[in-house]
């Protein structure tokens, strides 16, 4: 087993995340066949297979799953070691991976804008994906950085607000709430909701607060994207309970409408997060900073 290198374990960490030789042959500028023989090359040295096909899909063995962390580790600190030389020959310059929930890919974009363009040498990686994932992401040590609303207890997390975020009741033009004031909140409970999937921290969010009052949501519905919760609303097809931040176009053009509700808007925060012990790189700790800093408002 001595025998093994850092490439194959390189190799190896992008076709074990993936499951695919394929996108791991993109990322690391290699043919899909080389990618292949370094695979092949590290099951001779370990002695073990790595990874088995069923049909068209590759999944990974025992070993595979064993060996998967320690090549996560080893990848994520010689990123981090090339990271310190990087600084320590001032070159500017370095690679930023940011992980965001669904709902903040609705400003962020933005603010990735505004920043690149103070830092134009900075190369981002924006991985956009449900709360759970990118807890995940956070827990694997696979990004710097993640964007997403309260952070949940029992992870080792840093993280700090910087961004107002507050969740409203949606409904279309026509709806029959839709002209009233001072909306009781128990009326909701009469209502059918479009709402996101488990897992997701709307979903979460709108979970707790009829929980607190002690109405029990009618949710006809789950929906995996806003935009699909957004047309179904258009449709008539019942409420639905979103963030603010995704709704802008479809306020402005008068396709939706928010409804005056008791104890809404529900306002919560967006938090900017990282592993607790994760030495930031300068790349990371600059945007940050420039989330902290210049880009919060409305808090």
């Amino acid at each position: 087993m001595a025998n093994f290198t850092l490439r194959q374990l390189q190799v190896f960490e992008k076709v074990a995340s993936h499951l695919n030789y394929s996108r791991a042959a993109e990322e690391l500028y290699l043919s899909q066949p080389a990618v292949s023989m370094q695979i092949k090359q590290l099951e001779g040295h370990i002695g073990l297979p790595l990874f088995e096909q069923m049909g068209k899909k590759i999944y990974l063995t025992e070993a595979g799953r064993e060996l998967f962390p320690y090549a996560r580790n080893i990848a994520q600190q010689l990123s981090e070691m090339d990271a310190v030389f990087d600084e320590m020959k001032g070159l500017g310059q370095g690679k930023l991976t940011l992980s965001v929930v669904n709902t903040a890919n609705y400003f962020t974009p933005q603010l990735l804008a505004k920043f690149c363009q103070l830092h134009p040498n900075i190369n981002v990686i924006l991985q956009v994906a449900n709360r759970d994932a990118v807890l995940k992401q956070l827990s694997d040590n696979s990004t710097d950085l993640a964007i997403l609303g309260q952070p949940p207890e029992g992870l080792d997390l840093d993280f700090q607000s910087f961004l107002a975020n507050p969740l409203v009741v949606i409904a279309a033009p026509g709806h029959p709430l839709a002209t009233l004031q001072h909306i009781p909140f128990s009326r909701l409970s009469d209502e059918n909701f479009l709402s996101r999937e488990k897992g997701s921290g709307t979903r979460s969010a709108m979970e707790r607060v009829f929980a607190q009052h002690g109405v029990q949501p009618h949710i006809s519905m789950e929906m995996e994207t806003n935009e699909a919760i957004k047309q179904a609303v258009r449709a008539g097809m019942g409420l639905g309970i979103l963030s603010l931040h995704s709704l802008e176009l479809e306020l402005e053009t008068h396709r939706l409408v928010t409804l005056d509700v008791e104890h809404f808007p529900l306002m919560r925060h967006w938090f900017v997060a990282h592993r607790r012990n994760k030495r930031l790189s300068s790349a990371a700790l600059s945007f940050k900073n420039f989330l902290l800093n210049e880009a919060a408002y409305g808090k």
